[in-house]
């Protein structure tokens, strides 16, 4: 089985033996991230190829070689930067996140939470690493499913919940998971983060869903999810991180408390979305 990730504007690309054997279309040509980031200017299909290329070389991704624990940040308030200051500081227990070769991972480890997360985008599906899984357990960390490196997180939740975690924060991608996930939380007693990522491209009917389910949404190049979203708190204006929820808005302030450089706090009607900012065709 090959490895599966949709990444820049949603381009399908396929990983196998540390290869990239296969680059989709992408659904979104220009992202002001990917220009900060990477001077992108458009989102080619070649310039997705080279991007995956540099996330095998440079971190082993979908390799033998992955490097697992970092505490350098790629952005200032992604999810795994904003579950690393939680659990950092005490605000969190675990989390549930999916890595590439070994799928689900529950970990309560700030560096390896970060490092797993820090490059990810939307992995859709992996197959097991036994390197992987086994750097990611000498880390103090759990692979809920080692023979098939399956993504899933209520399981994951649940297994969090039988090691006797209740604080967890859980990413999820798509509004049934997490739909499930808050019908889970009363059941297990537990106090759940869910934080929504990899929203491109979701009807309009999903994002209504996944805004009802989630404590803080990625809005990454959503439509739907900026027009839809009533946030208590926004960070960033081209792809804004929404806390929906108090307990959301709590997290994104542990994030605040870490950031070393200068941050401007204000009142006003959100959501703030400056044309000139946001990703060319919005889906």
């Amino acid at each position: 089985m090959p490895h599966i990730m949709e990444m820049m504007g949603k381009a399908r690309v396929v990983v196998k033996d540390g290869k990239v054997v296969e680059v989709g279309a992408p659904e979104v040509e220009w992202c002001p991230l990917f220009v900060k980031l990477r001077g992108v200017q458009k989102m080619t299909q070649d310039e997705i190829r080279k991007n995956m290329e540099s996330r095998i070389t440079e971190l082993g991704m979908f390799t033998e070689k992955r490097k697992l624990e970092f505490e350098t940040t790629v952005v200032a308030f992604g999810a795994s930067e904003i579950m690393m200051s939680g659990l950092n500081n005490g605000f969190l227990e675990t989390t549930v996140t999916a890595c590439d070769g070994a799928g689900t991972v529950i970990s309560d480890n700030p560096a390896l939470v970060q490092g797993i997360g820090g490059r990810m985008s939307g992995l859709i599906e992996t197959e097991p690493i036994d390197a992987v899984i086994k750097g990611i357990e000498e880390r103090g960390g759990t692979v809920l499913e080692p023979s098939n490196a399956a993504i899933n997180p209520v399981g994951g939740v649940r297994k969090a919940a039988e090691l006797g975690y209740r604080k967890i924060a859980v990413t999820v991608a798509d509004p049934k998971t997490a739909k499930s996930l808050r019908k889970l939380e009363p059941e297990l007693e537990l106090d759940l983060i869910i934080i929504a990522v990899h929203v491109t491209g979701l009807s309009r009917e999903e994002a209504q869903d996944i805004l009802k389910s989630s404590d803080i949404v990625i809005s990454c190049a959503s439509r739907h999810i900026r027009e839809l979203a009533d946030p208590l708190v926004q960070v960033a204006a081209a792809i804004p991180l929404f806390a929906l929820t108090q307990k959301g808005k709590e997290l994104v302030i542990e994030r605040a408390k870490d950031i070393q450089s200068p941050i401007l706090i204000n009142t006003m009607k959100l959501p703030v979305l400056p044309a000139h900012k946001q990703p060319k065709n919005l889906i």
